[in-house]
């Protein structure tokens, strides 16, 4: 079976979803930057929340096969990024998404539906 980096995503979404992410976003910036081809953005209500969604996510992309390039912030839990090379992942503390609102730094981005919950 190929995996592609839209399995990828899917699996980041479904690892969030499980640790109970909110407002979670899938940002396709295939066609505004090389840096990678999917942002996904969203946010626990404290830190332990925020490093059970981070330690969800990197434990699932490892089962997958998936190489992690690397994961900053995760020890204060307040806005970490998980580079997957064509996925980037921001976990935010609600309290840093609200203040950083990087959403609108991408707003030319389509958003993309990878969520079971929908």
């Amino acid at each position: 079976m190929v995996k592609t980096t839209e399995d990828l995503a899917k699996l980041v979404v479904k690892a969030a979803e499980d640790k109970k992410a909110e407002k979670l976003l899938v940002m396709d910036i295939t066609n505004l930057s090389t840096i990678a081809d999917y942002f996904i953005i969203c946010h626990g209500n404290n830190e332990r929340q925020v490093q059970a969604i981070v330690r969800e996510i990197r434990d699932q992309a490892h089962k997958a096969g998936y190489d992690i390039r690397g994961i900053e912030g995760e020890n204060e839990g307040r806005w970490v990024l998980v580079d997957l090379r064509d996925v980037v992942v921001h976990v935010f503390h609600k309290e840093e998404r609200e203040f950083y609102n990087i959403e609108r730094l991408w707003n030319d981005a389509p958003y993309v539906n990878f969520s079971e919950q929908a």
